[in-house]
């Protein structure tokens, strides 16, 4: 018999009337508390799970490892979408992951997953991607439709403000600003909805950064700093060149609005080659090569952190909420991950990505 007794204290109604499946683990990794919910998820009593490894009992497609001691480390939460989660007993489900540490106990953190299925039920989650994709959807069949009249109205509009007098030239201005505006937002959506495959060969990570660096500096991060602090002993990864640009011009284009143009930008490259997205009764599938890019903006609003990949999810006003989806997007496609760590004056958006195969990189070399 299971004698392992939980040295945390729980508050009972709250942790019971969770619905979402939640862990609590000690900093052996070891699960000390169980909600309900997780008990259904994991087809396990809370008797038969506590003291036992979670990743044992889980497997989850994301390097949970390093989740949980970053979360630990910074004391902030890690927020991982979009990931496969099963007990090796029943198929995977895609879930959105949270790690988040219990701020009076420095070892303990908190696993709360957020599986599909049930977020459909509690009407949220997934009703918003849902209702994002059919948005998304109708954006793509609508927009050739939609931006054909948009651009007689802005010209008409531009061919009024002829015969204006200054004071009177307001209202047409506006008219021309908010029909660009419109046609902008359509461009992101149809670039969203059409991403081709990526057509992956070998790719210097840095060759990448550096375009998207030297692209930012002269637009929207113009009086910024932008520090380069890169491993120049990276391997090659696997990846399509452009979509990478785009990724880190996405992610530093994030980092500068944040910010509001003005303050800090690290460019940070290395290699973890202990890094493995896990998968059940498998080795798993390394991801060793690590971009981050930190910023010393305000960091993420807490009540969208969790959502900040999904489409139409802004922190700014204003904001589209597509140029992280695009990025998570684009990773995934990659065979790569992709996370956030989030608190007042740093926040770092982490990509991680496999290494080049080695007949990719004989045939570049070629």
């Amino acid at each position: 018999m299971n004698t392992y007794r939980p040295p945390y204290p729980v508050p009972g109604v709250i942790w019971a009337s969770l619905p979402l499946p939640a862990l609590l683990l000690d900093r052996a990794g070891l699960i000390i508390e169980v909600n309900p919910a997780a008990e259904i998820f994991m087809n396990a009593s809370a008797r038969g799970l506590l003291g036992q490894p979670a990743l044992d009992r889980l497997s989850i497609d994301a390097p949970m490892d390093e989740a949980l001691t970053r979360a630990r480390a910074n004391q902030s939460p890690i927020f991982i979408n979009d990931v496969d989660v099963t007990t090796g007993e029943r198929p995977p489900v895609q879930c959105n992951v949270q790690v988040a540490p219990m701020h009076d106990n420095a070892d303990i953190v908190m696993l709360l997953i957020a599986p599909r299925e049930i977020a459909d039920r509690l009407g949220r989650s997934l009703n918003v991607k849902t209702g994002a994709r059919s948005a998304i959807g109708m954006a793509e069949m609508l927009a050739h439709e939609i931006k054909n009249p948009l651009a007689g109205i802005s010209g008409a509009a531009q061919l009024l403000s002829m015969n204006l007098p200054p004071e009177d030239q307001e209202m047409t201005d506006l008219i021309v600003a908010e029909t660009r505006r419109i046609v902008k937002l359509l461009e992101q959506v149809e670039q969203f909805g059409n991403l081709r495959p990526p057509a992956r060969r070998a790719v210097n990570i840095h060759d990448a950064l550096d375009r998207a660096r030297k692209s930012a500096l002269m637009g929207y991060a113009a009086d910024m700093t932008i520090i380069e602090d890169y491993d120049p002993s990276l391997p090659a990864t696997f990846a399509d060149l452009d979509q990478l640009v785009q990724v880190f011009l996405n992610l530093i284009k994030n980092a500068a609005e944040a910010a509001k143009g003005q303050g800090t930008i690290r460019l940070h490259t290395f290699y973890d080659l202990s890094l493995r997205l896990r998968r059940k009764n498998g080795p798993g599938r390394a991801v060793p090569l690590q971009i981050e890019v930190i910023d010393d903006g305000p960091g993420i609003p807490p009540d969208i952190a969790g959502d900040i990949f999904e489409p139409f999810v802004s922190g700014r006003e204003n904001g589209t909420g597509l140029g992280l989806a695009l990025v998570s997007k684009i990773i995934s496609d990659h065979e790569g991950w992709i996370s956030v760590d989030s608190v007042p004056g740093r926040t770092v958006f982490r990509v991680s990505l496999p290494i080049a195969p080695k007949d990719a990189m004989r045939q570049e070399e070629g």
